[in-house]
């Protein structure tokens, strides 16, 4: 038998993630990265888990934390996250909440409850290669939403037709987006509720580097401007928000949430039953003691860091870019989105950076539904000290003048 012959035609769509190769070349002596999207470990709290595990093993604790548990996730952490999210606007019941094992779960998750072959999904163009992947098992074709660009819903719904299925969500992520750092203006939340309640379609709300504002005016998450709308009826909204701790106290492990109107809750339940049961017992207990006692001051600390190091990386790159490129000036999260001249291909760029000056990013090629952006990449400023950020950016400068 052919080692592909019996795999689904589904599998043809999966791609490997770029930026997940690119860390496989990282470990070179004198390799400056600003690829992955990733916390500094330094800043990780993690004293305070180590004493929350503890607590969790303890004689007490541990017939809880070690044993099977249920799939809507660890209550007290479910209230927690009801709490916190009523403080952003959301009023909600631990019942409208999921735990999920990352918000990348949740995408799956949602791709699967929605996507049947052939439907739409309207996404960003740029938009999140994590997003892309998690759907494509589900065969669906992508429209771009672009701000001030996007057709009407009439021409999404027929171009959809034409295609065989019909627009079954919008997805977007509104604050200090992955990749270019954008933040959608309240008139462009609004919009896209209107869209997407123009076609009877789901919005799923990414909120991965929500907390992570540095500047700025906040804006309410778009399920906190739709709950405003209609009188605070969680159970009669359309859009559908995913959080993560991920970006804020620990990505390893793998602990985020949706909130969401009742029916969607149980039919993701139903998802998480089939697919692992519930997430890791022990690692939301954990996630819950940390939460609540230290949340607020890691975050603000955070914050502080790492509004240090956009603002190093934005100088830096006036200080060191050719004429001709352009770049984002993001108010919160982890990224710097770079445009570069059009005949610039940035993954023949990153060939010689990674060569010549050990240098890594990651092409924009891969954020894009259709394959476009050559010209463009992304920087994370999350994981590099202001030092390391400023001679990364020369490097960046002398590869660039090299390519043009």
């Amino acid at each position: 038998m052919s080692k592909t012959a019996q795999f689904a035609k589904r599998m043809n769509r999966m791609k490997a993630s770029e930026i997940r190769e690119l860390l496989k070349l990282l470990d070179q002596p004198g390799m400056l990265s600003f690829a992955g999207g990733i916390p500094d470990p330094a800043l990780f709290p993690a004293e305070a888990f180590a004493d929350a595990f503890q607590d969790a093993l303890s004689p007490e604790h541990q017939a809880q934390s070690l044993q099977y548990s249920v799939s809507e996730g660890y209550l007290p952490l479910r209230q927690w996250i009801a709490a916190h999210m009523a403080g952003r606007g959301i009023p909600c019941a631990p019942e409208n909440v999921l735990i999920t094992s990352g918000s990348q779960q949740a995408l799956d998750y949602l791709g699967k409850l929605f996507l049947d072959p052939g439907d739409t999904a309207l996404v960003g163009w740029p938009t999140y290669l994590g997003a892309l992947a998690a759907f494509n098992a589900y065969e669906p074709r992508y429209s771009p939403l672009r701000a001030g660009e996007n057709q009407s819903p009439a021409a999404y719904a027929a171009a959809a037709e034409a295609a065989g299925g019909r627009v079954k969500f919008a997805y977007v992520s509104p604050d200090f987006a992955n990749p270019t750092g954008v933040t959608m203006t309240r008139a462009e939340r609004l919009a896209a509720l209107d869209m997407a309640t123009s076609l009877d379609a789901a919005l799923i709300e990414d909120a991965a580097y929500q907390a992570l504002r540095y500047d700025g005016e906040e804006i309410p998450p778009i399920l906190a401007l739709e709950l405003a709308q209609n009188g605070g009826d969680l159970e009669a909204c359309r859009t559908i928000y995913c959080g993560t701790f991920s970006k804020t106290l620990s990505p390893g492990l793998r602990v985020g949430w949706v909130v969401a109107a009742t029916p969607v809750i149980q039919q993701l339940v139903l998802m998480k039953q089939a697919a692992d049961l519930h997430s890791a017992t022990i690692n939301q207990i954990a996630t819950h003691q940390v939460a609540q006692q230290h949340f607020e001051p890691h975050v603000a600390n955070l914050r502080a860091v790492y509004a240090r190091r956009r603002d190093a990386m934005l100088a830096a790159l006036a200080e060191h870019m050719p004429e001709g490129v352009t770049w984002t000036r993001p108010e919160g999260g982890m990224f710097i989105w770079v445009t570069l001249p059009a005949d610039v291909d940035a993954a023949r760029l990153l060939e010689q950076a990674l060569e010549q000056e050990k240098l890594a990013f990651v092409p924009g090629q891969a954020f894009f539904a259709d394959g476009s952006g050559q010209n463009c990449l992304r920087l994370s400023f999350s994981n590099s000290n202001e030092t390391t950020i400023a001679e990364g950016m020369a490097r960046l400068g002398r590869v660039l003048r090299s390519a043009l």
